[in-house]
């Protein structure tokens, strides 16, 4: 590849950001880590890196808007989107905001590299015939109106019609990270 081999990588978990930079320096990369948007803009103005591994959610913050401002400094930029807690809405928004690919924790390595590898889409990927089940639609309406309200338990609560207990057991099942 022609892109220079920078990477950035956003993510709250400060020993999931180390084991990945401990990894991606041995294969070669250049590797600087930010926890918050704050530290990523700090970054992008003195870096240009090539490659971006963004993780979804930054403590109470959305990393969408991470995406599109790493796409708006570099439109060439290789953006892979880690989540916890994927959903179709999420995985839309990241590739329309300018990521190449959107990859579900636990993710390594590998998979990032092989993620960066793919940034152009693949025609020949086979369909599914299993229709998709009540609770994973479920899911994802949690998932994307919660991204919609800025992760606000309550008021995401109320947009869907339930009270927060309920919401909040829900989340216990399959939390969000």
């Amino acid at each position: 590849m022609d892109t220079p081999r920078d990477l950035i990588i956003l993510e709250d978990d400060v020993t999931f950001a180390r084991t990945l930079q401990r990894s991606f320096e041995r294969r070669g990369y250049r590797v600087h880590v930010a926890a918050s948007p704050a530290e990523l803009d700090a970054l992008l103005a003195t870096e240009r890196p090539g490659y971006a591994v963004v993780d979804l959610k930054l403590g109470n913050a959305s990393g969408l808007p991470c995406v599109a401002t790493l796409h708006a400094h570099d439109p060439h930029m290789l953006i892979v989107v880690l989540t916890g807690f994927a959903s179709i809405a999420t995985a839309v928004e990241a590739i329309k905001l300018g990521a190449c690919h959107y990859l579900v924790k636990p993710s390594n390595t590998d998979d990032i590299e092989a993620a960066f590898g793919k940034a152009e889409g693949d025609a020949d990927t086979l369909l599914t015939n299993r229709p998709t089940s009540i609770k994973t639609l479920e899911w994802e309406r949690i998932n994307e109106t919660l991204a919609a309200t800025g992760f606000n338990i309550s008021e995401t609560a109320r947009q869907l019609g339930m009270h927060r207990r309920t919401l909040a057991r829900k989340l216990e099942k399959r939390p969000v990270k």
